[in-house]
């Protein structure tokens, strides 16, 4: 049996969107304060006795998120393509996490998007 830790960090940002083709009211321009949830799992530990640094994990999602703060995200890319669902900005994040985050004992694991206090989405591709 291996070991796996897995690592979490919660960030937030503010982002107005409209969902193209839905029917009802969040076809119109409205915002949210969406809360992040970043996982990281990791297999083995370094000299630290870490499986990676929290503050390198917030950090990156931080980036990420200040991309997408206080602006109207149907105009950003990719998202001025495709629907600004929970499902894709928690996807959107989730791949662009990895890029900066994944190693060989340490992968990103899982985003949550909470889009309300009581409506969340987390997306994983385990």
């Amino acid at each position: 049996m291996s070991a796996r830790y897995t690592l979490k960090i919660v960030t937030d940002f503010a982002a107005a969107h409209s969902l193209r083709q839905y029917p009802g009211d969040c076809a119109n321009l409205h915002g949210h304060n969406w809360q992040v949830e970043a996982e990281v799992t990791a297999t083995a530990l370094n000299e630290v006795g870490m499986g990676m640094d929290f503050k390198q994990i917030r950090q990156a999602t931080k980036a990420i998120c200040e991309r997408l703060d206080h602006t109207y995200l149907n105009e950003l890319s990719p998202f001025d393509e495709i629907n600004p669902t929970a499902e894709n900005i928690a996807a959107y994040i989730y791949h662009q996490l990895a890029e900066r985050l994944n190693g060989d004992s340490a992968r990103v694991s899982a985003i949550t998007i909470w889009e309300t206090e009581r409506a969340c989405v987390r997306y994983t591709e385990e």
